[in-house]
């Protein structure tokens, strides 16, 4: 994939409007990709704080997403190192339980798409259920926890995670396993990584 290409992608991205009909604070794409990029942090979608700023992970859930991948601020936005695609780039708004999901019509326009001039990845970290829909397909558990706990079947280059969001302190007292046994291989791995490169 030719580098003019990619740039004409990343535009088309951010100038996207396929469902700005349906966004509360309109169309704003959040995302960060390289071609170098060796990890990619596959999330859900930006929440209210990150559509403002236009920075990924800008919030109290990237502050403990990067705690879990033991990285510093200024490591998780080289963007050389980490891409950070969500599976909808843009706020979906709020509902009863918090955001809404992302909007279905972005990865399928998208993601595979941008995937394809990723070619140096070597570990997704596929946050959430959306994610994990996406990344898993047939392999994803009946249910997050499940998913996460059955990690190591997943091979080296995907990890499922929870949403670091702090809304779900209580999903990590009641599976301590999870910051036992995943956090360290998480740390290890991407230790690893940014090391090699």
């Amino acid at each position: 994939m030719s580098k003019q290409r990619f740039v004409s992608l990343v535009d088309q991205i951010n100038n996207c409007t396929i469902c700005a009909a349906h966004l509360p604070m309109g169309a704003n794409p959040v995302f960060r990709a390289d071609p170098k990029a060796v990890i990619l942090v596959a999330g859900q979608a930006p929440g209210r704080r990150v559509h403002e700023t236009g920075i990924p992970f800008n919030d109290p859930s990237g502050d403990r997403l990067r705690l879990w991948m033991g990285v510093t601020r200024e490591q998780f936005y080289d963007v050389r190192r980490i891409a950070i695609l969500p599976m909808g780039f843009c706020y979906p708004g709020t509902g009863k339980n918090g955001d809404l999901p992302p909007r279905a019509e972005c990865a399928p326009q998208w993601r595979e798409q941008l995937l394809a001039h990723l070619p140096n990845i070597r570990l997704v970290l596929a946050i959430g259920q959306y994610a994990q829909a996406w990344h898993l397909g047939a392999e994803r558990k009946s249910n997050l926890t499940e998913t996460v706990k059955h990690w190591q079947h997943f091979g080296p280059g995907l990890l499922p995670l929870p949403h670091p969001s702090p809304r779900n302190n209580l999903w990590l007292r009641r599976n301590p396993w999870f910051e036992e046994e995943v956090i360290p291989h998480l740390q290890q791995r991407v230790g690893e990584l940014m090391a090699a490169d």
